[in-house]
């Protein structure tokens, strides 16, 4: 696994080759949210659906994975940073960048600082700022107090609020006790969960310059779908899709998303 040091980090990341011989189209990077278990979890069936003829980079941030710090209160830009460190490592840039629910503000803010190493950008179920809004504020409280207090109850609150009751239903009891302890409060965990209490790429957001696609969950109870459409509206030129499922969408719907992200880089410049 290919380590690039970031500040006080030395950030992992997978690289997942194209399935056809001589491709040569830009390379996919997805940025996962919340979690410790970070790329793995988030992009593992995932990775291998979207190297047909490009290569899938998927990098470890602070707090996930393999990849290691010292533990200092995470910042979106400073996490902007580690996805930027990686492109460039792997010398793959420009870009097309993905993001997943707190990757989402992330890239968006790579795609700010560096709009050289981006050339499309995918927000989805993202956000653009924690504060003034109380249904995310008080969500990321109850993942917290949860965390501190009752691990096996963090595990179920994520379970329940990232896919839709219909897909919960469909997968059965078992699958579902199965997923409970996926995403548990580990320190990494909750410090992404820190971090989500403080998101705001307000400013990042009018120098975007990649041509952009925000996607969000019709029956996302994580993120609503509403902060997409903020997004999308601040974002100059961007497009916007929803997918009807939870916030994790691409569990649910993993061949309507592959193909929304597919036909979105495949377009010409």
């Amino acid at each position: 696994m290919p380590v690039v040091p970031v500040a006080d980090a030395l950030v992992h990341y997978e690289r997942t080759p194209a399935a056809t011989a001589g491709a040569h189209r830009p390379a996919l990077v997805l940025v996962h949210g919340t979690g410790s278990a970070g790329a793995a979890l988030t992009w593992g069936q995932l990775a291998p659906r979207l190297a047909t003829d490009r290569t899938v980079i998927t990098p470890d941030l602070s707090g996930a994975g393999a990849t290691t710090d010292a533990g200092a209160p995470l910042t979106v830009d400073g996490l902007a940073r580690q996805v930027l460190a990686v492109i460039e490592d792997a010398g793959e840039g420009p870009v097309d960048l993905l993001g997943f629910s707190m990757g989402a503000p992330v890239v968006a803010a790579a795609a700010a600082l560096r709009p050289d190493l981006v050339r499309r950008l995918i927000l989805v179920a993202g956000w653009a700022h924690t504060e003034g809004d109380e249904y995310l504020r008080n969500f990321f409280a109850v993942w917290q107090r949860l965390g501190d207090l009752d691990p096996e109850a963090f595990g179920r609150y994520v379970t329940m609020t990232g896919f839709s009751r219909g897909f919960l239903n469909a997968i059965g009891r078992e699958q579902v006790e199965e997923m409970v302890p996926n995403l548990p409060p580990t320190p990494g965990t909750l410090r992404h969960v820190d971090l989500d209490t403080r998101v705001d790429v307000r400013a990042h957001l009018p120098r975007i310059q990649a041509p952009t696609l925000v996607v969000a969950g019709t029956q996302d109870a994580t993120v609503p779908a509403e902060h997409s459409r903020a997004l999308h509206a601040a974002i100059a030129g961007s497009t916007y899709a929803e997918i009807d499922a939870g916030h994790v969408m691409f569990f649910e719907r993993p061949d309507e998303f592959v193909k929304l992200v597919q036909d979105f880089v495949a377009d010409p410049e």
